[in-house]
């Protein structure tokens, strides 16, 4: 039998009963989002990042490791950072502070915005790069619609100046189109972040294969039906998020590899 290399695996020594409970069930979250972004194939090897804020005073967040694949991402991996990326406790894991450009000028400008995940997928930069966006030509993208702002391309984000301009951009929203880059979403909890950018994400898929066999033959639906289905988003996805989507999700990634909780 052949040995299994000592690289293949990482020895990630637990956190469980050191940080506060409320910050551990944040970890055990964040790492099964990471998980099952790897699951569904969103992820870009190390890059993009996923991010939560730690409950209580300080202004903390969780951040991955920069050197982990998302599928190795586990609880206890997560890197306690400060604003700027910068990790506020010592870690034998290295962090990208340019990479936590974006995640830190939406958590500092939106007291809602508790988890923030950012996108590289081939369809979300696809729409991002179409000039009209996203197109309300399935039910998904008309659930998800009118939540999603959109910033100009500025190169990759690591000036500063650029964060007023995202923040500005996305207002009140709770995701977001970079033009010619990827897909953003902000929630109140990970489960919430999770469920928009999976529906942000399924819409530009369909966008793609749809616009694949020529925009002359898209059926565009009823006047008024996007409205009407905008709305009912608004309400059906917060619930789905909470009670619904997001704890069948984390069954997922127990039953998919439960070391994502360590």
């Amino acid at each position: 039998m052949a040995e299994v290399s000592p690289l293949a695996s990482i020895d990630i020594p637990s956190l469980q009963g050191k940080v506060s409970e409320a910050e551990w069930k944040v970890r055990v979250d964040l790492a099964a989002a990471y998980r099952l972004i790897a699951y569904f194939g969103w992820d870009d090897l190390i890059f993009t990042h996923l991010s939560a804020r730690v409950p209580g005073p300080e202004h903390h967040f969780l951040l991955n490791p920069y050197n982990l694949m998302f599928e190795e991402v586990t609880a206890s991996s997560l890197v306690k950072v400060d604003l700027h990326g910068i990790p506020v406790e010592p870690t034998p894991f290295i962090t990208n502070p340019a990479g936590f450009t974006i995640h830190s000028a939406v958590h500092m400008a939106r007291e809602d915005a508790h988890a923030v995940i950012h996108l590289h997928t081939p369809h979300g930069q696809a729409v991002s790069a179409h000039a009209e966006g996203l197109l309300p030509i399935t039910q998904t993208a008309m659930l998800i619609r009118d939540e999603v702002a959109y910033h100009d391309y500025e190169g990759v984000a690591v000036d500063l100046d650029e964060r007023e301009r995202l923040v500005a951009h996305l207002g009140g929203k709770s995701a977001m189109l970079l033009r010619n880059h990827g897909t953003l979403a902000v929630g109140e909890t990970v489960g919430e972040a999770f469920l928009k950018i999976y529906f942000l994400e399924r819409a530009c898929e369909a966008q793609i294969l749809a616009l694949s066999a020529g925009e002359a033959n898209l059926n565009n639906p009823p006047q008024g039906s996007p409205e009407v289905t905008a709305q009912q988003g608004k309400v059906g996805l917060k619930m789905a998020a909470g009670a619904l989507a997001w704890p069948a999700l984390l069954r997922k990634a127990y039953r998919l590899d439960p070391s994502f909780a360590s």
